[in-house]
């Protein structure tokens, strides 16, 4: 198991990225890395809600953990703190044994010159998965938070 950090900064206020974070129609449209499409399934945030999320590609060749071309995570709100942090656990849908196991991610802000510091906290990564493409595309899906939050 391996951990990524990444961090992303947003030019505007906490307040507004904490909003993005808690609303499943944004998260369907940022938590998704390029070449992939969102669907949120379930979505309660608050400590012991659910969250279920499928992420599927959109070219044929890339094959997915859960089925032919799609990733599927279900899993719960661990932590709600407005405009400061949020935390859930995600677990692929998948009998494959490199890639079963709980995961962890935290958001947490902080205000910076400007705007805000996003961080996210991926832990447990399953062995199964890269750290270098967890990271990568945990980068794509902030970087679409910066332009939706920027952007409203």
């Amino acid at each position: 198991m391996s951990t990524t950090r990444v961090r992303q900064h947003i030019n505007t206020a906490r307040e507004r990225v904490y909003r993005l974070l808690v609303d499943a129609d944004a998260v369907a449209a940022w938590l998704v890395p390029d070449g992939m499409t969102s669907h949120v399934h379930a979505f309660e945030p608050r400590p012991g809600g659910e969250i279920r999320i499928s992420l599927t590609y959109e070219a044929p060749d890339p094959v997915g953990k859960t089925t032919a071309h799609t990733d599927t995570f279900h899993g719960r709100f661990v932590e709600v703190v407005p405009d400061e942090r949020v935390a859930f656990t995600a677990e692929f849908e998948t009998d494959n044994p490199a890639i079963q196991g709980e995961m962890k991610m935290t958001f947490a802000l902080a205000d910076a010159t400007g705007g805000t510091d996003v961080e996210l906290l991926h832990e447990g990564l399953p062995d199964g998965v890269s750290a270098e493409a967890n990271e990568a595309g945990t980068r794509m899906s902030l970087q679409k938070l910066a332009r939706l939050a920027e952007a409203t």
